[in-house]
């Protein structure tokens, strides 16, 4: 477990009791859709392609071009948390995918084999808890793909909390439940993600509608980087790599849908609480890249899908009590290795393990525990109490860590956790990072890449910086009373919650980092 987990310890929460009174027809149903690794710029750079979904949202409802994840490592947790919760990580507690939700004490059920999951490290509340206090009998179901995507836009309410861990069944965890319900029993017992079995994954469109080439053979690491992708003829294999195709969207949708009917969701006279993660687009952006070919693909076809989805959900429930927003957990770095000839510094993969080999040697040599420094990939941490009786300081190594770390070819910057310019709007890179960790945290220092370069070298393409293509996602508003806009001022994903809360006028259980947003 992350040494840096202790750190995030409880935040007090300013809790009130008064609740505002719910306007006259307030909507029965809000949707809340989320696309894993969706970047703005995919809006508009296909927006002549798209008929679907995403084009009803765009073209109905008020859209907000400049929304930013605004923290430093934007990853799915931090995203998902921040959401509908109003509030930074630095508040949420959930500070990267590796401190999310992984839960030993939370097994899942079924015959899954994944990882125990549940909210145990969020901390706070959420939307629907906003919801729930004003209206008893409000009910919420969230599914994704991924745990993480499922669990964390619900906070910590018990609900109905679904994830697909790859092996041919949705499933949750003891966190929620002892058993699956019978709907989720017959959804999985129509075996619809091995039916996908020998399917080729091909082109919406010509050719000709498509300016990325198909033949690059960094992406996917060369291998299986060329259209048709071929899905294995085996059903359990096929269930498992469907996760990495767009037809894992599709059984995301479906599945919402019958939970929808099965739970009665929606019908008043309350409001009720869906949230959906289609994950296809950070796995096929992780594997083959943002810009490729299959990425655009993968934005058409999620258009197609959540067109389908809102004509499905509209015709079960009345569109005119529905309110839908669609945004994302983040955006995507381009592949280093396909970044233009000229571009300066050139793109790379970077890693802070030689800085911290040094600064052990020198632990070592001075009798420390060598282990009182580490890095968790951009983040370096320090045990002080390691140093107490001797006779090299914890100042002095971290003095001779950042100078070995800004040595490093790939790194722009080195800044101690302590000293950054907290909110900063001249310095978006200090902002971030302040909203990541609250003030007491045991994160000494942050690392900060060079413009498009990436930690590691696990994935292909990946995300995580405090940069505008990993933190600029879309917010859009969509349904009755919202004015059809489109806004460029700069706004956050934030402003999500505190803006649905006036809307259904339920009041927030705590002090939010957002505010809300004008939408009628």
């Amino acid at each position: 477990m992350p040494k840096f987990l202790h750190a995030l310890g409880a935040i007090a929460i300013a809790v009130s009791a008064a609740h505002p009174q719910a306007p006259a027809g307030k909507p029965s149903l809000v949707v809340m859709i989320t696309i894993d690794g969706f970047r703005e710029d995919n809006l508009t750079r296909f927006g002549p392609q798209l008929t679907g979904g995403l084009a009803r949202l765009m073209n109905g409802g008020a859209w907000f071009s400049n929304a930013h994840q605004d923290h430093g490592i934007t990853e799915t947790a931090p995203g998902h948390a921040s959401l509908l919760s109003g509030r930074f990580p630095r508040s949420t507690g959930i500070a990267a995918n590796r401190v999310g939700v992984f839960d030993n004490d939370a097994p899942l059920l079924g015959f899954s084999g994944g990882p125990g999951a549940s909210p145990a490290r969020f901390q706070g509340s959420a939307l629907f808890d906003w919801i729930k206090a004003a209206d008893s009998k409000a009910r919420a179901l969230s599914v994704s793909a991924k745990d993480r995507g499922a669990i964390l836009p619900i906070g910590r309410a018990k609900q109905e909390v679904y994830w697909y861990p790859g092996d041919g069944e949705f499933t949750t965890s003891r966190y929620y439940a002892s058993d699956l319900p019978d709907w989720v029993r017959k959804f999985n017992d129509r075996l619809l993600p091995q039916k996908y079995a020998g399917k080729a994954w091909t082109p919406l469109l010509p050719d000709s509608a498509y300016k990325e080439p198909d033949d690059v053979s960094v992406e996917g690491a060369g291998r299986d980087f060329v259209f048709p992708h071929m899905l294995p003829t085996d059903p359990d294999q096929a269930a498992s790599l469907v996760r990495a195709t767009p037809f894992m969207d599709e059984l995301i949708v479906e599945m919402a849908l019958d939970g929808v009917n099965a739970l009665n969701l929606g019908r008043g006279p309350g409001t009720d609480l869906l949230a959906i993660s289609l994950s296809a687009t950070d796995a096929v952006n992780h594997r083959l890249g943002p810009d490729s070919r299959e990425a655009h693909d993968q934005v058409l076809r999620d258009d197609r899908t959540i067109g389908i989805f809102l004509d499905s959900l509209f015709k079960l429930r009345d569109p005119s009590r529905i309110v839908v927003v669609l945004s994302a957990d983040h955006g995507f770095t381009p592949i280093p290795e396909l970044a233009p000839a000229d571009a300066n510094p050139r793109p790379m993969r970077v890693s802070l393990s030689p800085a911290l080999s040094a600064a052990r040697a020198r632990l070592a040599q001075a009798g420390v525990d060598s282990l009182a420094i580490d890095v968790d990939q951009q983040i370096v941490l320090m045990d002080r109490t390691a140093f107490k009786g001797k006779k090299i300081s914890a100042e002095s190594i971290l003095e001779s860590f950042e100078k070995d770390a800004r040595a490093i070819p790939g790194i722009a910057r080195i800044d101690r956790f302590a000293n950054l310019a907290r909110d900063s709007a001249k310095d978006p890179v200090s902002r971030r990072w302040s909203h990541q960790f609250p003030p007491n945290t045991n994160v000494e220092m942050v690392a900060t890449l060079t413009p498009g370069s990436l930690w590691g070298s696990l994935l292909v393409a990946s995300h995580g910086s405090p940069y505008d293509y990993d933190s600029n996602v879309p917010v859009i508003f969509y349904g009755p009373g919202i004015a059809k806009s489109r806004r460029t001022d700069f706004v956050r994903t934030v402003d999500i919650a505190p803006t649905l809360a006036q809307l259904l006028g339920v009041k927030p259980l705590e002090k939010l980092d957002g505010v809300p947003l004008k939408i009628r």
